[in-house]
């Protein structure tokens, strides 16, 4: 019976082979309200039975440890999902098919940085993987500001009002110079009738 259960254990590594669960990056680095695909790897075979998938993704703060993602027995479980991931989460599900976790997180938040470790079990093994996040507060763009219009000094106002009246008064005696001018010119021309009868007179 024993001889049994050790061939079957046996058996059971070299069709698995070492269970590992690795990550494709160690570190992400984004900016508040961007998206990002966090991403780990673990070790599949053909014939293994979806039922037995057991995956359990944390996200470890300094204040407390919040769930990021869960299936067991191969069925999402969103209920132990953490409140500040919900409606921010979403899992490949093709990938996962392939042995790889491929969590899409949106809408980004400077609390959702830190280590985030994914522990994954099947028929073959389990094992954990780990990666860390860090988010940036976003950089508020200045906006375009209008040019102030500065007042003008009251010196200047002024000297604009002088002038004004300066010109407007040149004008004016302008035109009284030219109106005296062409009365004098009638006062003193006589008309040709009126020296016939001066030298008539005479």
């Amino acid at each position: 019976m024993i001889c049994r259960i050790l061939l079957l254990i046996s058996l059971t590594s070299c069709v698995c082979g070492t269970f590992v669960v690795n990550v494709t990056q160690t570190s992400y680095q984004a900016e508040e309200n961007d998206n990002i695909t966090l991403e780990w790897m673990f070790t599949t075979k053909p014939d293994s039975s979806s039922t037995s998938l057991y995956i359990f993704c944390q996200l470890f703060t300094d204040v407390k440890d919040l769930i990021l993602y869960h299936v067991r027995e191969g069925v999402e479980s969103p209920e132990s999902q953490d409140e500040q991931f919900a409606g921010r989460v979403q899992c490949d599900k093709d990938a996962l098919r392939e042995g790889r976790i491929r969590l899409h997180v949106s809408r980004l938040r400077t609390d959702d940085s830190g280590l985030y470790l994914c522990e994954v079990k099947t028929d073959c093994g389990e094992s954990s993987g780990r990666c860390r996040l860090n988010v940036t507060a976003a950089v508020v763009q200045p906006k375009h500001q209008k040019p102030t219009v500065r007042p003008q000094p009251e010196s200047r106002k002024r000297i604009g009002l002088y002038i004004g009246l300066t010109t407007a008064a040149a004008a004016v005696v302008l035109v009284v110079c030219a109106g005296l001018c062409f009365a004098f010119r009638l006062c003193f021309t006589k008309s040709p009738d009126e020296t016939e009868n001066v030298y008539a007179a005479g």
